[in-house]
């Protein structure tokens, strides 16, 4: 048995520029962190002594004779890349500290652990980058979803990063050396909220692709904002510089369509700069789930009392990236399987 454990993440700056629909054409880069919030994904052969053949546990409980009948997209094609002929049965289990479609990356989360359990029961030990690669091949290639390329890698690598996009589809990871004073520095003014709503990240994506080119002059400004939030990390001046900057990026990405905010997100928006935050934004692409805010010490107080409805997420950043966390794997269990499943049918 496998059991990988992989980050959520959170983007500060250049977010739209990640689409490839844009950075195929004019390079991107964001400025993002994952954060002590995980998915676990645990991943062994399953027994061939029932009447099914894979065991899939998310919110659903799918028992199925082949892999064509798994509900799950990104499970049913994982274990395709794996195990092309469908020989040997699989039980997968996904669960996570956050609820999905919330604005976490948690469905290029579940990917990228996903890939890392089943590379690592397979014996092939894939790297992050491979990971990373193999991840954006099954969500933007082979299940065509509406889904940007910073999260798989930030899943994939971890840490805080300026990720990089280049024209030629390729990526870069430049991490961002702020001391570790500055960076618990920033962590202790970072407050992340759950406003209780979800959803369809791939729709809302869609509708922001739709426009996207015509939304240049507002996504060069968004992607200059990433250089300049690394300046000030690595800077000695006033971190609240860093917040004012939030703020701008949140305005301007609600240039880019009108379904990046909502009324729910605006009044809680409202609701916080109106108590002390200097700036803030919402988690994902747009239209509901997780937002954070950048608050002073002095207004931690009035801004947690003005969000007290909803409910607060202390968190830290991590450095770790996916990770195998237990491996209890044998080679010979899926040829072993294998065999008593063909000697089953035999009987």
């Amino acid at each position: 048995m496998i059991i990988s454990r992989t980050p959520y993440r959170l983007s500060f700056f250049g977010g739209g520029t990640d689409y490839p629909q844009w950075y195929l054409k004019e390079g991107g880069a964001v400025l993002s962190t994952t954060i002590d919030k995980y998915c676990y994904v645990t991943a062994r052969y399953f027994p061939p002594f029932f009447h099914y053949k894979h065991r899939v546990v998310w919110s659903h409980i799918e028992v199925v004779p082949n892999m064509n009948e798994i509900l799950h997209p990104s499970v049913r094609e994982a274990l395709r890349l794996f195990e092309p002929e469908d020989t040997v049965g699989y039980e997968i289990h996904h669960a996570g500290d956050l609820p999905a479609r919330t604005g976490i990356g948690s469905s290029s989360s579940l990917t990228v652990g996903l890939l890392n359990a089943l590379s690592r029961l397979k014996g092939q030990n894939w790297t992050p980058e491979l990971i990373a690669n193999k991840a954006l091949h099954l969500e933007q290639e082979i299940l065509k979803e509406n889904v940007g390329s910073q999260d798989q890698v930030a899943a994939a690598i971890g840490g805080l990063n300026v990720i990089r996009f280049r024209k030629t589809g390729e990526w870069k990871v430049e991490p961002v050396n702020a001391s570790p004073a500055r960076i618990a520095e920033l962590e202790s003014r970072l407050l992340m909220v759950y406003t209780g709503t979800a959803r369809n990240g791939g729709v809302v994506a869609g509708k922001i692709i739709e426009t996207l080119m015509s939304k240049a002059q507002y996504l060069k400004k968004i992607v200059e904002m990433v250089d300049k939030g690394v300046e000030i990390l690595l800077g000695n001046g006033e971190l609240d510089e860093f917040g004012k900057l939030l703020h701008e990026t949140w305005s301007l990405k609600k240039q880019l369509s009108e379904f990046i905010s909502s009324p729910t997100i605006e009044t809680t928006y409202k609701k916080a700069l109106g108590a002390g935050a200097i700036g803030g934004k919402l988690m994902g692409a747009g239209s509901a789930g997780f937002m954070y805010f950048y608050v002073p010490h002095s207004k931690w107080d009035s801004v947690t009392e003005a969000l007290s409805n909803y409910v607060c997420v202390p968190f830290k950043f991590e450095n770790s990236g996916t990770s195998i966390i237990h491996d209890s794997a044998d080679p010979a269990v899926a040829h072993n399987i294998n065999r008593a499943r063909l000697k089953l049918v035999g009987t």
